[in-house]
């Protein structure tokens, strides 16, 4: 790509033990500081359910952050739909989209965490269908389309119109989350939607849960109704820690992974790493593998560089927030990765490397003059 962008991706997932009430607000000065690193997003998850998501609602966490914030877009990540009334989805993002002055983005997906689905009654075999339901009247609905009338098993729809209209004429803009199956890159494809995935880099024959199958079922869906998706529009989720060496940055988050593997991960079934040195050896593992980018400056940058390759391009790098490390190392990490890492993705550095190589080589004439 000629051009990545950065932005970052807040679930959020936070340790049980802190406050639940101060976790909120240390996310609002989250944002903020990635707002003055200079960070183009923020995206921000909904979860009901488990302890460690502490976002019900990412609609009125980023109404909060809009009024903290100068220029950083603001994104769900995700509004899941299959828990929503399309109609509520719809008005409330057309709110956000006029309080935020045009910085909002409206991610969607189907929701995740099984026993979220379990509060509210949903069988998760219907909540991809629910969700392709829902957003074929969003989108209308966001576009002045209607008046929408619709019936389903779940929702019904009479003569159904929205107040307002986007800010702007290019209307609202929005994305479609992908993980493991096909359905939200096809979903994404089927509407020319830019889509948002999480994953690792591919892997020898695989096409369903790897990024070139994801955007491989994108394309194909693209296609088959008649649309042509953009890579720069394309959104990969993935972890990041920078420090000053690969194993300053290893020991500034293995404790918090162990944590998270041992106590999070355990809910869906992952076993238990038993000491820090199993842990270091799997982290450094899933290094090699890309699936998490951490190290030094110069380490990420080329791990950036090589999911670039492997994949075939992506515009956009969003930086998964983990509490596996400290307040202090994860700044720190932040600030190093716009400083440093995002100027050899983003063209930033053009400008200043040119006029360098021009002063110096006018230096050496004028010198021997």
């Amino acid at each position: 790509m000629d051009r990545m962008s950065f932005g970052a991706f807040l679930s959020p997932l936070h340790p049980l033990g802190e406050d639940p009430a101060l976790s909120l607000w240390r996310d609002l000065e989250l944002a903020e500081w990635l707002d003055r690193l200079g960070y183009e997003e923020l995206w921000v998850g909904e979860h009901h359910s488990a302890g460690w998501g502490t976002i019900g609602s990412p609609e009125l966490f980023l109404a909060t952050a809009a009024e903290r914030t100068r220029h950083i877009r603001l994104g769900t990540g995700v509004v899941s739909l299959p828990y929503h009334h399309p109609f509520m989805v719809a008005t409330r993002a057309l709110q956000l989209d006029h309080l935020t002055r045009g910085r909002f983005t409206l991610g969607v997906g189907a929701g995740s965490i099984p026993t979220d689905m379990h509060f509210l009654g949903i069988d998760p075999a219907d909540t991809r269908r629910r969700t392709a339901e829902s957003l074929d009247v969003i989108r209308q609905l966001v576009a002045g389309e209607g008046p929408v009338t619709r019936e389903t098993d779940w929702f019904r729809l009479r003569d159904a119109r929205l107040h307002l209209r986007p800010s702007t004429p290019a209307g609202l803009p929005m994305a479609v989350s992908s993980a493991v199956s096909p359905f939200g890159m096809r979903l994404a494809g089927q509407y020319g939607i830019a889509p948002l995935s999480f994953g690792i880099p591919p892997k020898p024959g695989s096409r369903i849960g790897d990024l070139v199958g994801q955007w491989q079922h994108a394309e194909e869906s693209a296609a088959e109704h008649g649309h042509k998706l953009d890579r720069a529009e394309w959104r990969v989720a993935l972890t990041v820690h920078v420090s000053e060496s690969r194993d300053r940055a290893l020991d500034e988050i293995v404790d918090g992974w162990t944590r998270y593997r041992n106590e999070y991960w355990a809910l869906l079934g992952t076993p238990p790493v038993a000491s820090r040195a199993e842990a270091r050896a799997l982290l450094e593992e899933l290094i090699e593998q890309r699936g998490t980018l951490v190290g030094s400056v110069d380490e990420v940058t080329e791990a950036i560089r090589d999911v670039q390759q492997e994949t075939g391009g992506f515009g956009r790098l969003l930086v998964n927030v983990m509490d596996w490390a400290d307040r202090e190392a994860t700044h720190r990490s932040l600030e190093l990765l716009a400083r440093f890492v995002a100027p050899r993705f983003n063209g930033s550095l053009k400008g200043v490397t040119d006029s360098y190589t021009w002063t110096a080589d006018l230096a050496r004439a004028l010198s021997g003059r």
